[in-house]
C-alpha cells in the first residue's frame, strides 16, 4: 500500500520551497555529503532554508550535515543544494530520506549530483581521491520504492541499468582533473550502517566487484531513476575500509579530511554546473 502521508508531505514541501524560491526553478540538485558543507559553487539570487522549516523534512542528526537547502541561479539555470542528507541508519524510512528529491522534482528537477564520503575497497583509490560512480550494489536491506510504487510515485519496476549517466561521468572526470583531484570510476557498495563494516564484509564486497563502501547515495539514485532524473555520483575517499589499513576508522577523521577536500570539490562542481 502506498504511503499517503509521504505524498502529502512531498506536496507540502514542494509548495513551501516554491513560495521561498524567489522565482528560482531548480533544474539541478547537488547533495553535499559528510564533511562537504563548504563545497559550494557560487550562485546568484540565493535563498537559504533550514530543513526544520520545510514540511516533512527531518533535521539531520549526523555531524557534518548542516541541514540547509540553498536555492540560486547557476550558469545554466536554477540550482538546489542540500547541505547534508538524512540516512537510513538515523531511523528514517527509505521513503522519508528520499522525499527531498521527490519534492524538488515537482519543481522541475532534471539532474542530480550526489556527493558522499566513502571507504575505499581498492588500493588504487586512496584518501583524498574521488570515485565517479558507474554502478552500485545495494546491501542496505531495503528499497525506497517499497510502498512508493503507485502511479503517484512513478514506475513500479524502473530499470537501473544506466542509472549513473555516462555523459555526466565523462564531464565529471574532466572537471576533477582540472581541479587537481585524482578521480577514477567505480562501483558503490551500500551498507545500512551506522557501524563501520567488518574486515570480512569488506573482503566480500571487494570480491563481488565493489570499489567503495558507504551508507547513502543508493536510495537517492533508485528514486531518481524512477523519476527520470539524470544522475552523477561523486564519492570522495575518506579512508581505506576496515582491514585495509592499521588505522582505526572514526567519523571525526572523515570530517577533518572533508574540510580539506571541500575546496577542490567545490571547484569541480562549479565547472560541472557550467557544462550541464
Amino acid at each position: 500500500m502506498a504511503d499517503k502521508s509521504i505524498l502529502k508531505d512531498i506536496g507540502r514541501a514542494a509548495a513551501y520551497i516554491k513560495s521561498k524560491s524567489k522565482g528560482v526553478r531548480p533544474q539541478v540538485l547537488i547533495v553535499l555529503g559528510s564533511g562537504l558543507n563548504e563545497a559550494l559553487p557560487p550562485l546568484k539570487k540565493q535563498t537559504v532554508i533550514a530543513y526544520d522549516k520545510i514540511p516533512g523534512f527531518p533535521e539531520p542528526t549526523v555531524k557534518g550535515h548542516t541541514g540547509r537547502l540553498i536555492l540560486g541561479e547557476g550558469p545554466q539555470g536554477g540550482v538546489a543544494i542540500l547541505q547534508g542528507r538524512y540516512h537510513f541508519y538515523e531511523g528514517h524510512s527509505m521513503a522519508r530520506i528520499t522525499m527531498p528529491l521527490r519534492a524538488l522534482h515537482r519543481l522541475g528537477l532534471q539532474t542530480a549530483i550526489l556527493t558522499s564520503a566513502v571507504g575505499s575497497l581498492r588500493r588504487d583509490l586512496k584518501p583524498g581521491d574521488l570515485c565517479v560512480l558507474n554502478d552500485h550494489m545495494n546491501f542496505m536491506g531495503a528499497n525506497p520504492l517499497q510502498a512508493c510504487h503507485t502511479a503517484e510515485y512513478g514506475e513500479m519496476f524502473p530499470d537501473l541499468a544506466g542509472a549513473y549517466s555516462k555523459r555526466l561521468r565523462i564531464l565529471a572526470l574532466a572537471e576533477c582533473r582540472k581541479a587537481g583531484i585524482t578521480a577514477k570510476e567505480g562501483v558503490y557498495t551500500a551498507a545500512s550502517g551506522p557501524s563501520y563494516e567488518t574486515p570480512a564484509e569488506i573482503r566480500a564486497f571487494a570480491k563481488l566487484g565493489g570499489s567503495v563502501v558507504g551508507m547513502s547515495v543508493v536510495p537517492e539514485v533508485i528514486v531518481a531513476r524512477q523519476l527520470g532524473i539524470e544522475v552523477v555520483g561523486l564519492s570522495w575517499i575518506a579512508n581505506m575500509a576496515a582491514g585495509m589499513s592499521k588505522d582505526a576508522l572514526t567519523h571525526h577523521d572523515v570530517l577533518e579530511l572533508g574540510k580539506k577536500m571541500a575546496a577542490r570539490l567545490g571547484k569541480a562542481l562549479t565547472g560541472l554546473l557550467g557544462k550541464i
